[in-house]
């Protein structure tokens, strides 16, 4: 399994070379080379935030079609509880769940279900682990995976449950194949998703060895398929659904903290408010808190790239569509699913950042970086394809780039360069440097100024 692997990439044809990304990404996992983006593996973990801010669509995020489901005998389909938040005057979820096996699903299971399973479990775990206050929510795989690469003294407050997703996954193949008597292979497990990280999840989890989710259908591909078959269930569909209002709030910022019944607690979203929380956690700014839930997402899932509505508005439709929902309909005992709630591997720290091998190395060459980060202007204007200045030092270090592609370095360059060519020519009129001398300089100019020049030649075509 790969463990960089990641569900957004690049459609070049598309890319204009732009900087909008570069200066947007979280971990600073894009560069722009050769007048096309270009996304580092190691780094990226999927929050699409590039994807929200490409003028061009040129990023994008890779998932199924809804025809995956006839690889299967048999599929079940996951719907995420900002699916419901789609829709305009929702006010029953078994309109949707309904609509869903119309359009194709055999079996329908509710994320929601499980979420609240897991807001159970968070509950006692709280109470029996206070050593490790205040826990960090793992539902959102950006922000664990961004926890997991720069944040590593945070890794022993993660909450070692898995999200909603995984523990529904595995409840509702558990029930298909007790239901049906298939294998496993002929059992389709498809989660209906509002952002591409839940994409990669499904290919390379953190916390359990392998997922049980077997496709991952993007929200706004099911949307207008649903709307029609929502027509077709009628005025009085059957009740299928399993979760409450706890269930339903995890779409939402504050939903997931507040099925904890504490006041004690810490809520973010969009990945740069995220950033700046984890930095104050690192530095043991917050004193007194049990829990932390952060999103990569504006409005948490609700702004999910792959969705279809406004995430604000989203936000007031599920607080609407919950008014008259019972607290919760899904409990731990009844639904078995202790086997499923908790983590089987543990995350361990991705020094993807280093700049070397070894320690010794990495010292040495961070003082290589701060040396070259003095000798650039500091502008931070992104004309060189690196984020940041300090950014384009780290490359430099790394031997991806020069310092020449700072376009402020590269005049310097050839202001320098055409002052000594003036010297040179007054020193061959005055007759103050002899004949072989004066050529050997003059060729070297030449190969420097044809450099520096394509130099010019290659960033003006960016």
């Amino acid at each position: 399994m790969d463990k960089f692997y990641h569900s957004v990439h690049l459609d070049e044809d598309l890319c204009r070379g732009c900087i909008n990304c570069i200066k947007r990404c979280p971990t600073q996992a894009i560069r722009v080379r050769g007048g096309k983006a270009r996304i580092n593996k190691k780094f990226c973990i999927d929050c699409g935030e590039c994807i929200r801010v490409c003028p061009y669509h040129a990023k994008q995020a890779a998932y199924d079609k809804l025809d995956a489901i006839r690889r299967y005998e048999y599929t079940v389909a996951l719907p995420a509880p900002s699916l419901y938040s789609q829709f305009n005057n929702l006010d029953d979820v078994n309109i949707v769940l309904n609509a869903l096996r119309l359009m194709g699903f055999d079996d329908v299971f509710e994320v929601g279900a499980a979420a609240e399973l897991v807001s159970e479990a968070t509950r006692e775990y709280i109470s029996t682990h206070e050593e490790d206050l205040p826990l960090i929510s793992t539902a959102c795989p950006s922000v664990v995976r961004l926890i997991r690469v720069r944040f590593p003294n945070l890794i022993p407050h993660l909450l070692p449950l898995n999200p909603p997703v995984e523990v529904a996954a595995s409840l509702a193949l558990q029930r298909a194949m007790e239901k049906t008597g298939l294998p496993r292979e002929k059992i389709g497990i498809c989660f209906i998703s509002p952002c591409p990280s839940k994409v990669t999840y499904a290919k390379a989890p953190l916390g359990t060895e392998k997922s049980e989710i077997d496709c991952v259908m993007a929200i706004k591909d099911i949307y207008p398929h649903l709307l029609s078959y929502m027509k077709a269930v009628g005025e009085e569909p059957e009740e299928i659904g399993t979760c409450g209002k706890i269930g339903v709030s995890w779409g939402r910022t504050g939903g997931e903290a507040g099925g904890l019944f504490t006041e004690s607690y810490l809520a973010a979203d969009g990945i740069e408010n995220v950033i700046r929380v984890l930095e104050d956690l690192e530095d043991q700014k917050f004193s007194q808190l049990q829990f932390v839930e952060l999103n990569a997402c504006s409005g948490g899932c609700v702004g999910g790239v792959l969705t279809v509505e406004n995430p604000y508005v989203s936000a007031v439709k599920l607080k609407r569509l919950r008014k008259y929902m019972p607290v919760a309909r899904s409990h731990m005992e009844e639904e078995k699913a202790e086997q499923f709630v908790h983590w089987t591997s543990d995350v361990v720290y991705e020094p993807v950042f280093s700049l070397g091998a070894t320690m010794m190395e990495s010292l040495a060459r961070l003082n290589q970086v701060e040396r070259l980060v003095r000798k650039l202007p500091g502008l931070d204007c992104g004309s060189c394809g690196a984020p940041t200045c300090k950014a384009l030092a780290e490359d430099i270090v790394r031997g991806e780039a020069r310092e020449e592609d700072c376009v402020y370095q590269l005049k310097d360059s050839l202001h320098k360069l055409s002052v000594e060519a003036s010297t040179l020519a007054e020193d061959m009129a005055e007759g103050k440097r002899g004949e072989k001398e004066t050529l050997r300089l003059l060729q070297r100019y030449i190969q420097k100024l044809s450099a520096d020049m394509a130099k010019l030649d290659e960033d003006g075509k960016e």
